[in-house]
């Protein structure tokens, strides 16, 4: 599972490609079902949600910048650290796992510097890391809210504008869209008359 949405996210970096359409691809191409397909579904599209927030943690935990870590090695380390910080996934089994998706995609050599930046990722949890990652909130709104929420300054000013909002008014509504945004989607179900009843739609959630 972890591997797919590795491949996911390699993708989306180095080549804008779609992850809505690329995962589903994967996960039938590689024969991944039921839970292992939902864990793969929630790692991927969970660490593209958190990608800017996970960047600036990996920044306080690394020598040197992010940005200027070996993409492969980043994007093990983002995975890990949404891991980490937001699902149920314990510590060590976020850490042990993303080591050997770290020898698997790139060899031996970074398997020791991607256990000890995640190991200090797992000192704290989200919380904790936003009170460091975050600039002052009456000093700096927009700023807040965009390393708090995992978006881009820009996206938080146009959201902000589009809701006929300013700084001075603490962006509230700005803020609950921008957590909206990043909110896990419910599935649906639709019993359509004459195509489906209620009761086959429930019988396929409970296999």
């Amino acid at each position: 599972m972890r591997r797919v949405a590795y491949d996911v996210l390699a993708a989306v970096d180095e080549r804008d490609a779609y992850a809505n359409l690329l995962l589903p691809a994967l996960l039938r191409e590689r024969g991944i079902e039921g839970r292992d397909a939902a864990l793969a579904t929630e790692l991927t599209y969970g660490t593209l949600r958190g990608r800017q927030t996970y960047d600036a943690i990996l920044d306080l935990c690394s020598d040197r910048p992010a940005r200027d870590i070996d993409p492969p090695v980043r994007e093990v380390l983002r995975l890990g650290t949404h891991q980490l910080l937001a699902t149920r996934v314990a510590s060590h089994a976020a850490v042990a796992t993303s080591v050997d998706l770290a020898k698997d995609v790139v060899g031996m050599r970074p398997a020791g510097f991607v256990n000890a930046v995640l190991r200090r990722v797992s000192t704290r949890d989200l919380d904790g890391w936003l009170t460091s990652i975050t600039p002052d909130r009456a000093a700096d709104p927009v700023g807040y809210l965009a390393a708090a929420h995992s978006y881009p300054r820009w996206i938080v000013t146009a959201f902000a504008d589009a809701l006929g909002e300013s700084a001075r008014s603490g962006l509230a509504e700005t803020e609950a869209t921008l957590q909206a945004g990043n909110t896990r989607p419910q599935t649906t179900l639709v019993a359509i008359p004459g195509i489906s009843e209620p009761a086959e739609l429930t019988a396929g959630v409970s296999r």
